[in-house]
């Protein structure tokens, strides 16, 4: 272990613990554990999880003892002492004495979702997607196994999750047509696990791909659905559903449906909280609710109150999120356009999107510009035209 961390000194007891199973490995450790083992990091989060699934298994603090020997043991002898102890052996043995129900693999998916959903913190959309391609593969394989009727549906449930999430790397890199796909197939996947909750917050999240693509009319549509498998409970699919509407609304140019709209996400955000109003792309922020309402009030033509959402946005953005405050600026340009400073609204635009890394100046962002483009004239049109070719 003190190779595989250069030489830095490593705690034996640690090794003890984790061999023993009275601790598991914390993700800090994987990378050194994959390294010292011969491992990948995907093969010690899965055993991990393995490991974690089947000490909650257990029953008695005397059966677990006695069961979780024979478990090692078993894994040993299939696997051979040259393997991870205790860690690597508890997945092969998952794998080995489990095969049929692959509950490892489930709960190691279950993790990945959570995982994946915390967004993009300051990664690009190309290497996200990159780091979820081992878990689709992994997904892919075991949705094809039988399971029991709780485990699928469970297992329906985290694909639709994961779909979702892919669908939206896929709607911000600007591939529409394939975002549409995966959120078809996360709906279809949330539907199959009777989950009203996720079924509503792939509805809400699709809603977006016509909403900032320049189909609003579809977008409500799909809102509406959202709002209403979402129901009357305070949840973040609900308020997320809200958000959603009253953005296409106003885009629709219905003033006063989009205003009243507004007010319910601003009470449903007000009685959000734990993981709720967590800041992943399952959750529903307050931050994420300023940027909502930064692009609601935009499109309304209510600067004031755009600008205002645009700051409170900002203040509770502590992460290196470039998509984020790149589409907080491009609002802002456009309110500058609305208030009669075209010049000052192409600088800005301009300035936001010559900064960009080359993975961003595709897709959501470019969209947003794009829409500015077209309400400018002249110089400042062609300025803008130059950094968007």
């Amino acid at each position: 272990m003190e190779d595989a961390q250069g030489g830095g000194w490593f705690d034996p007891d640690n090794l003890k613990r984790w061999e023993s199973e009275r601790r598991l490995p914390t993700p800090v450790w994987h990378e050194t554990i994959a390294r010292a083992y011969g491992l990948t990091v995907g093969d010690v989060r899965r055993a991990v999880a393995a490991s974690r699934q089947h000490r909650r298994s257990q029953g008695s603090k005397e059966d677990e003892d006695v069961n979780r020997r024979k478990f090692i043991g078993a894994a040993a002898a299939a696997v051979g002492a040259s393997a991870l102890p205790g860690i690597a052996q508890a997945r092969e043995g998952i794998d080995g004495a489990l095969a049929g129900t692959g509950t490892g693999d489930l709960a190691y998916l279950e993790s990945a979702f959570e995982r994946h959903r915390g967004g993009y913190r300051g990664r690009s959309p190309h290497t996200v997607l990159a780091e979820m391609q081992s878990d689709l593969d992994l997904l892919r394989e075991i949705l094809s196994r039988p399971h029991p009727a709780k485990a699928r549906a469970d297992l329906a449930r985290t694909a639709a999750g994961i779909a979702g999430l892919v669908a939206i790397i896929q709607h911000d890199r600007g591939d529409e047509r394939d975002a549409f796909r995966w959120f078809t197939t996360a709906e279809r996947a949330a539907r199959e696990s009777g989950d009203r909750r996720m079924t509503a917050w792939v509805l809400a999240r699709h809603a977006m791909v016509p909403l900032n693509y320049g189909a609003p009319t579809a977008a409500a549509r799909l809102a509406a659905q959202a709002r209403r498998e979402a129901g009357q409970v305070p949840t973040a699919a609900a308020a997320l559903a809200a958000a959603v509407s009253a953005r296409s609304l106003a885009a629709m140019g219905d003033k006063a449906g989009a205003a009243k709209v507004v007010e319910a996400v601003r009470t449903l955000a007000e009685r959000l909280d734990g993981p709720e109003s967590a800041d992943t792309w399952f959750g529903y922020p307050l931050q994420k609710h300023h940027v909502h309402l930064s692009q609601a009030y935009t499109l309304l033509g209510n600067t004031s109150a755009a600008y205002a959402a645009q700051g409170n946005a900002l203040e509770l953005t502590d992460t290196p999120s470039v998509m984020t405050r790149a589409l907080l600026e491009m609002d802002t340009a456009i309110c500058l356009r609305l208030e009669g400073d075209p010049s000052a609204a192409a600088d800005m635009a301009t300035e936001t999107f010559e900064r960009l890394p080359a993975s961003y100046r595709t897709g959501l962002i470019r969209s947003r510009a794009a829409g500015l483009h077209r309400q400018l004239a002249g110089r400042d049109r062609d300025q803008l035209g130059d950094v968007l070719r």
